[in-house]
């Protein structure tokens, strides 16, 4: 039986050049606004919180936090 990653979160672990997978999933959420991120598209993260940006804004948000 084959176990399809889509439509599921993954758990990653963010370094400062890239990430791990740590779960397969096809996304992760923003810690800010709650969206979903495809994987391919993930570009905003912060190693010291350890959470997914959707944006540049949503990055800036949280640092402000």
């Amino acid at each position: 039986m084959l176990v399809s990653n889509s439509d599921r979160a993954a758990r990653l672990h963010y370094m400062a050049n890239g990430f791990r997978v740590l779960s397969p999933g096809d996304h992760v959420l923003c810690a800010v606004t709650g969206d979903r991120i495809a994987l391919d598209t993930l570009r905003y993260w912060s190693v010291a919180r350890q959470e997914a940006y959707v944006d540049a804004a949503s990055a800036m948000q949280a640092m402000i936090r």
